[in-house]
């Protein structure tokens, strides 16, 4: 299974022009494949291509934490609000795994891979969270015990797939999985992580019941005074302060 894992990303890879900085060019489910939002291509497709991903304007980050940008890599400009809502999603079960798929990423660019969700009270493929705080935690990675980053140690080495779990007592319903690499190579001031935020649209079976209670909203998790966000990546040794709530 895995090693057919990897052919389908190699091929969609393959296809992709190499770019500096990132996004999540593929999506897994079990046996299923999902390409996800390509920017350099998609938009010049008639029609364009359906994705569970949320358009993003290019492989650049967002520094400045107070736009609705940093919500799904979305951009302000011309009334676009976070990100507009992908036409389709993904069906999983709650407690499987989903596996993402990066595009090349820089060795310099070491920071932490973050994992939050929102439920979407609608029609997802309609649904614009704006400014509500409905966004939860469900995994986080930085720096381990022998100094290796979630990025780009660790995800080089997984041949650039990071995997997590859907909660498994998660309630069903339809939610946005917003997943993020906060690059640290110039975090020593404000404005200077980079955030590179994905939104993959899903629908989530199962018999589970569970909800959280805590919710963030984005723009608002983030402000240059979180710890973790300026950060010296280069003089600080020790344990990272992963930025946002609690898992």
């Amino acid at each position: 299974m895995f090693k057919n894992l990897l052919s389908l990303f190699v091929i969609s890879a393959l296809s992709v022009s190499v770019h500096a900085h990132g996004y999540v060019q593929d999506i897994v489910s079990g046996s299923t494949h999902y390409t996800g939002y390509l920017p350099y291509q998609d938009p010049y497709y008639n029609p364009v291509p359906q994705r569970i991903v949320r358009p993003v304007p290019g492989n650049g980050p967002v520094t400045d934490l107070s736009l609705i940008d940093v919500q799904c890599n979305g951009y302000s400009a011309g009334g676009v609000v976070g990100s507009s809502p992908a036409p389709i999603y993904a069906t999983v079960a709650a407690g499987s795994n989903l596996a993402l798929n990066w595009t090349t990423w820089p060795d310099s660019h070491i920071g932490p891979m973050i994992t939050y969700m929102a439920r979407a009270p609608s029609d997802i493929t309609k649904w614009v969270p704006g400014t509500s705080a409905v966004w939860f935690k469900v995994a986080q990675s930085g720096k381990d015990s022998s100094g290796k980053w979630a990025a780009t140690d660790i995800l080089t080495a997984n041949k650039s797939i990071y995997t997590f779990t859907i909660p498994p007592k998660l309630k069903a319903g339809q939610y946005i999985v917003r997943h993020e690499i906060i690059a640290l190579h110039a975090a020593y001031t404000y404005p200077g992580a980079q955030v590179y935020p994905s939104c993959i649209q899903i629908q989530v079976t199962g018999s589970g019941t569970a909800l959280p209670t805590s919710f963030v909203s984005f723009p608002g998790a983030y402000t240059a005074t979180t710890p973790g966000i300026v950060y010296d990546a280069y003089s600080n040794t020790g344990a990272y302060p992963i930025p946002g709530p609690a898992v």
